[in-house]
């Protein structure tokens, strides 16, 4: 069962026997500043940390060299740990680097169709067009389910892990997107394609429609820039 983020941030913080204290709240703490709940530039402690999740420090020191890692906070020595801001010249690297693993994956898949891929796809699609305008968070759950689809079908379980990894300075942008610059309409349209030249075998054409889905945010990416100058670095 996913964690409702901000429930977790207000206290409401439930450990889950399957995963370390530590892991849930690097989930916790990369789910909120994805959505926007711990805003680029704003100042988080270990202390504060652990006493909203009622932990110790050791766990949160965790989370912390992980989403540090991630180059989603920094921590400045003398200084204090930030949400980081978004990195324009990151989003287009992990942008490239998450169009070729992609890429790869959608031609693969087309050529191991089977009708039970084709039906999961379906159904996230649908799901998705039932999404009211604004909830932005169950959208880019059901996106995460499109893509991971993929990648599980094609045996990219690994590739599928490290596109989670570099993929989390895009998902930021996504999220401010959607009210914005890109409808959600638009991108469902653009998943329903690529699945029709799936379930066609078309495997040129499937490349095309993924190309053209993942490019989609390099022409959001200026608008949202525009409209949010504080949270976005050029670096």
């Amino acid at each position: 069962m996913e964690t409702n983020t901000t429930d977790a941030l207000n206290g409401r913080f439930r450990p889950q026997e399957a995963l370390s204290i530590g892991a849930q709240l690097h989930r916790i703490l990369r789910a909120a500043i994805i959505r926007g709940e711990l805003t680029p530039g704003q100042a988080i402690s270990e202390i504060e940390m652990s006493r909203k999740f009622n932990v110790s420090r050791q766990p949160v020191r965790e989370a912390f060299i992980k989403l540090g890692e991630e180059h989603l906070i920094e921590i400045l020595p003398q200084r204090g740990t930030y949400v980081r801001r978004i990195s324009v010249r990151e989003v287009f690297e992990a942008r490239h680097l998450r169009e070729i693993i992609e890429v790869s994956i959608v031609r693969e898949v087309t050529e191991r169709k089977t009708p039970e891929l084709i039906e999961t796809l379906r159904a996230i699609v649908a799901e998705q067009r039932k999404i009211q305008h604004g909830d932005n968070l169950s959208y880019l759950r059901l996106d995460d389910e499109f893509h991971r689809a993929l990648a599980l079908h094609a045996g990219r379980e690994y590739l599928w892990r490290v596109t989670e990894g570099i993929k989390a300075q895009m998902s930021r942008v996504r999220f401010l997107t959607f009210d914005l610059a890109t409808p959600m309409q638009q991108l469902t349209d653009e998943h329903t394609r690529i699945v029709e030249a799936i379930e066609a075998g078309e495997s040129d054409q499937a490349v095309l429609c993924m190309e053209g889905h993942l490019r989609t945010l390099l022409q959001s990416l200026p608008l949202v820039a525009e409209r949010y100058p504080e949270y976005f670095t050029g670096e």
